[in-house]
Parts: C-alpha cells; sequence; structure tokens
C-alpha cells in the first residue's frame, strides 16, 4: 500500500528549531545514526519518529512510497506482556518481540530503501540484560540503519545508553498549556494586537493602556508558566527512579520548563499568524509587512531564550517590538 504524502510533523511542532534541525540534517544526509527522542507526552514522541521515519524510508525519487509501518524496512520492538518490558529472549530460539530476535534484523542488508529504520518503543522498558545487549549495538552500530529509541523517561535507560545517542526532547502537543489561563491570554493578546492594528488615537492615555496591558501579559505569562511547569513536573517526578541524584532531578525539571516556554512562544507565533490572516486574505500589505517583522522578532526573542534570557525579559523584548511594528504599519 502506497502512502501519497510526506508525512507531516505532529501540527505544534511544525517550523520548531529541533524540526528544522532534523530536515536539515537528513537533507544533508548527516543525520546521527542513533537518536534518543524524548518528552512528556508518548504520541507526541511517536509522531516524530515516524515523520523522521517516513523520510528516511522514502527519500525524494523513491520509485514508491509505502506508509512506515508498511515499509520493509522499517523494524520495531515494543514492550510486551502483562509487565510491560522489552525482554532479552532465550539465546538458542528467541521469539518475535524479543532483543535477541529485533537485533540480527539490523544487521541484514535492506530490501528498497538506502537505508533501514529501526523504532524503540518505550526504550525505557528494556530490562536489564535488554539494556546491555543492546548497548553492545549502539557501541558498534549497523550500516545503513538509523535507530531511534523513544521515551518519556529517558532518564530509565542507562546513563552509557543516554551517551550514546543523541538527544531531542520535544514539548507535548497535547500538554494542558491551556490550564489556568492560557486561552484567555492569547485572547487578550489578540485583542491587544487588534487595537494596535486598528489604528486608535495615538494620544498619550492611549499609548499608556497599551503599555498597561502589554506588562499585564508579561505578568500573566510568567504565572501561566510557573503553575504549569510545576503541575507537569509533578506529575513526572513520580515517574523517575528512585536512585536520580538531586542534579538529575534538576536537569530534567529544568528540562521541562524550557520545553514549556518554547511551546508557549511556539503557540504565540500561531495566534499572531491567526490574527493577522484575515488581513492577509484581503491583500493588506501594511499587515503583512508587520506580521514578517513581528514574527522574525519573535524568532529572535524566542533564540534568546536558548541563551538563559529569562523568559519575561524575551517577552518584553518581543512585546515592545509589536507595539511598535503594528502602530506603524
Amino acid at each position: 500500500m502506497t502512502s501519497p504524502a510526506t508525512l507531516s510533523w505532529p501540527p505544534a511542532l511544525v517550523g520548531s528549531p529541533a524540526v528544522a534541525v532534523i530536515e536539515q540534517a537528513i537533507a544533508r544526509s548527516r543525520l546521527s545514526h542513533s537518536m534518543l527522542i524524548h518528552g512528556d507526552d508518548l504520541g507526541t514522541l511517536v509522531g516524530v519518529a515516524h515523520a523522521i521515519a517516513d523520510r528516511l524510508l522514502n527519500p525524494p525519487g523513491a520509485r514508491a512510497r509505502f506508509a512506515v509501518k508498511e515499509h520493509p524496512d522499517y523494524l520495531a520492538l515494543r514492550p510486551v506482556g502483562k509487565s510491560r518490558i522489552i525482554p532479552i529472549g532465550d539465546a538458542t530460539s528467541p521469539k518475535p518481540g524479543t532483543m535477541r530476535e529485533f537485533l540480527p534484523k539490523l544487521y541484514k542488508t535492506t530490501a528498497l530503501a538506502p537505508q533501514k529504520v529501526a523504532i524503540l518503543y518505550e526504550a525505557d522498558r528494556m530490562n536489564t540484560e535488554s539494556s546491555n545487549a543492546f548497548l553492545k549495538t549502539l557501541e558498534e552500530p549497523p550500516a545503513h540503519t538509523t535507530l531511534l529509541l523513544i521515551t518519556t523517561r529517558p532518564y530509565a535507560l542507562l546513563p552509557t545508553i543516554r551517551s550514546r545517542t543523541l538527544h531531542f526532547r520535544f514539548p507535548s502537543a497535547a500538554a494542558p498549556l491551556a490550564a489556568d489561563g492560557w486561552q484567555p491570554w492569547l485572547d487578550d493578546y489578540r485583542g491587544w494586537l487588534g487595537r494596535l492594528a486598528d489604528g486608535a488615537s495615538s494620544d498619550k492615555r492611549t499609548v499608556a493602556d497599551h503599555i498597561f496591558t502589554l506588562y499585564g501579559l508579561i505578568a500573566r505569562f510568567s504565572a501561566v508558566l510557573d503553575f504549569t511547569t510545576t503541575e507537569i513536573w509533578k506529575e513526572q517526578k513520580a515517574k523517575l527512579p528512585e536512585e536520580l541524584s538531586d542534579e538529575e532531578e534538576a536537569a530534567i525539571e529544568t528540562g521541562i520548563a524550557n520545553g514549556i516556554r518554547l511551546r508557549l512562544f511556539s503557540e504565540i507565533a500561531y495566534a499572531t499568524r491567526a490574527f493577522a490572516l484575515p488581513k492577509l486574505t484581503a491583500g493588506d500589505a501594511p499587515t503583512r509587512r508587520a506580521l514578517t517583522a513581528a514574527i522574525d522578532r519573535l524568532e529572535h526573542s524566542t533564540g534568546l531564550l536558548r541563551l538563559n534570557l529569562n523568559e519575561a525579559a524575551a517577552l518584553e523584548d518581543f512585546l515592545l517590538s509589536s507595539l511598535r511594528l503594528w502602530t506603524k504599519r
């Protein structure tokens, strides 16, 4: 059965820096042979892994396109049984779904694609024997094979496995970020843009109202971020292995917070585009210029977050720029 088009990335991740890096690496044939794909939501991670696999298994110019799970060069290993583990399997006659049955397949010649793609779903469910066997494969990776490890619990993996994979953390497309005021925040942000773009009076009182709203949005953004981070961290902390050090837990919590704030900034970009779309459809050239400049500024502010700039300062930078851009269209 053929697949008519390239598989899409999860909608919330389209255009994100991580996706852009992966797409460029695939286009240049420089993607890492072993990747650890982790985050808070398993469905989002599976979507990312399948999108990567689709691009590798169905490259441009392929004679036929196959859905990922139907491609002859797609391999998968999942937890099995009531215990939900990935077992090692019998040494002499390993059953399907075991590590010993899976590993030899990695070294077979490809059937159609330039390379095979092997996905380990819920990789943290490997038991000790399976983990050690798989580690040997990472140390001597098979040629023409890309290994994708999916997990919501990366620190449950052996440190030696984590150290031999390229890490990508993806925020959840299903995380409850609308909780505790996020959707009202987006509504008020779009309303603020509307007042700016309407070209209302620019007297001192109006300008003061715009600035007052701007700093109110910044304060509310910080409250939403703090609340959401705390709630998700509570949930994720309960899933962590007890032997983790305080430093490792702190690193995980920081990663969660960084992922959430990048997701919030991504949704601000979507909200900005949604606000401008009716005017763009009507051929409003000033709106097109303002939107382009605003998105460029938002990307700049988001980039500053990666340099450990405080999110409130990054948002202030963007909103002050928006105040100027939308009132001087």
